[in-house]
């Protein structure tokens, strides 16, 4: 199976590329300079007309989308347990919340960063202040979640779930509220960047900020 992933430092490939580092797979990764419009060149076009990271391409085949490549790579190496198996109990939790990540959140993020650029530019407070009620929503369910001292969002297990949500924890470091206000989600970052698979991924990405001192 042949791997490469087209990314951009911090941005919504993190994911993707840290899961294909915990999973211990051979992987090739192209970076795009997104600044300097790599992202619009006729050769990404081809494979992602989006013109957005991720995009990875698996045998010749380029496939996007953070959540979906997640879902589709934790089926593809069941053995990792990075989803719950088809038939457990847990599974419907699973899918439930990679959903909600990447509907929910995922969206909200969006119109919090991009507001001025995705519509009016004149509408653009107002759809942030919309977009900073539902990502602090959500920082209150994850803490919810997270209440009964379990290690992580679903239970014992690291999930395409953690890589999914810590991604946006990481993003939301500089909002009005970090998500590292709500105290159980503090407690689960704290856990989460002393893995050697994050700490790898920054590494590899040059990501300096928000890890554990």
């Amino acid at each position: 199976m042949n791997y490469l992933l087209f990314y951009a430092p911090g941005t919504a490939s993190l994911a993707v590329h840290w899961m294909l580092i915990e999973l211990g797979v051979d992987f090739e990764t192209h970076r795009l300079d997104l600044e300097a419009g790599e992202q619009r060149s006729r050769d990404f076009l081809r494979l992602n007309p989006a013109g957005r990271v991720p995009t990875l391409v698996i045998d010749r085949i380029a496939y996007t989308e953070s959540a979906a490549l997640l879902m589709m790579l934790a089926e593809r190496y069941p053995e990792a347990h990075f989803a719950p198996p088809i038939g457990a109990e847990s599974r419907g939790k699973w899918l439930e919340m990679m959903v909600y990540l990447a509907n929910t959140l995922s969206s909200a993020m969006r119109d919090w960063f991009y507001a001025d650029r995705d519509g009016n530019p004149a509408d653009a407070e107002s759809i942030r202040r919309l977009a900073l009620r539902r990502i602090e929503n959500s920082w209150e369910r994850l803490n919810s979640m997270l209440a009964d001292r379990r290690p992580y969002l679903l239970g014992d297990d690291l999930t395409t779930v953690d890589f999914l949500a810590t991604m946006f924890m990481r993003w939301a470091r500089n909002m009005p509220r970090p998500a590292t206000t709500w105290p159980q989600i503090a407690s689960y970052c704290v856990r989460i960047r002393a893995r050697e698979g994050f700490r790898e991924v920054c590494r590899r990405e040059g990501l300096v900020d928000w890890l554990n001192t």
